[in-house]
């Protein structure tokens, strides 16, 4: 087996795990508050990394850790996972998860717009299209269908989920940033996260919970697959691919995957309305790629 091929079915296996994520989020929401979901999977995540982070040639250690560096996983502990996740498992609390999944899914869009204000970068007109698209996807999504009536399933929790997002491209644009080995460097940003949880909660005057036994299935499981395990298996399938869109185009996959798991595990009747929104928010995002690919060549 070539290393393409490897590097094909690790970036299949990494998408199979994200893809399940939008049910595991709704049904662990069932059985846990959110931030009690983000803190003990946080938790089972940094354990996990840490261990991993151990067996790496680069583990960090108080030798190779600078004030730099932990001033940098302070900042973007912040926005992934303290911010983005405590707003997105609270959308899950409040939208289906059709919904919630597919709304979170604009983070390229606002990636976009952020590199215009942050990173200064220009925007054409044909940009400005591929993101109306994107948001037109919304539009129908949000609204289940009822363009014209403009009448939001959930107003606030189309909010967080959409806002979600902007944490998540603001994150993104801090580790771009950043070229420090990615498993120690996730490792604290996740410590850093936990401890921003810990006073969110003290300031909530809520102490530390232990959570019922129906519970932990679904706190090891994101733990593993969605904040430790699978992105080592994504990052491994980068570095085996001789070309990285191969690989990375293969998200794209996921979150009709999603809508698959969320019919059977979750039970939700997905409507049409998400499918066509979802289609939308593709076809921009892809445009959009294939734009910023044309303007480097």
């Amino acid at each position: 087996m070539s290393n393409q091929q490897k590097a094909s079915l690790l970036a299949l296996l990494a998408v199979f795990f994200w893809s399940t994520m939008s049910s595991a989020f709704k049904l662990s929401l069932n059985h846990i508050s959110f931030e009690y979901l983000l803190f003990w999977s946080g938790l089972f995540g940094f354990i996990l990394l840490a261990i991993i982070n151990g067996f790496s040639k680069h583990r960090i250690s108080r030798h190779n850790t600078s004030l730099k560096d932990l001033l940098s996983s302070a900042s973007m502990g912040l926005f992934n996972p303290f911010l983005y996740y405590l707003i997105l498992f609270k959308a899950y609390e409040l939208l289906e998860a059709q919904e919630a999944g597919t709304l979170n899914y604009t983070w390229p869009i606002a990636l976009v717009l952020l590199s215009i204000i942050l990173l200064k970068q220009k925007i054409k007109a044909m940009s400005l299209v591929a993101i109306g698209i994107s948001f037109f996807g919304v539009l129908i999504i949000s609204t289940r269908g009822q363009i014209l009536d403009l009448n939001f399933s959930n107003p606030r929790g189309v909010g967080l989920a959409i806002g979600s997002s902007v944490f998540w491209a603001l994150y993104w644009i801090l580790n771009m940033k950043d070229k420090r080995e990615e498993t120690g460097k996730i490792t604290l940003n996740i410590l850093f996260g936990l401890l921003y949880l810990l006073i969110y909660l003290w300031i909530q005057g809520k102490g530390i919970v232990w959570p019922a036994k129906e519970a932990w299935l679904g706190i090891a499981y994101i733990g593993a697959f969605e904040l430790s395990i699978t992105f080592v298996i994504w990052l491994r399938a980068l570095q085996l691919s001789s070309d990285t869109a191969k690989v990375s185009n293969l998200i794209f996959l996921s979150p009709f995957l999603a809508l698959f798991w969320i019919h059977l595990a979750v039970g939700e009747s997905i409507r049409m309305a998400t499918i066509i929104g979802l289609a939308f928010i593709i076809a921009g995002i892809v445009w959009q790629q294939l734009l910023g690919a044309k303007k480097k060549a």
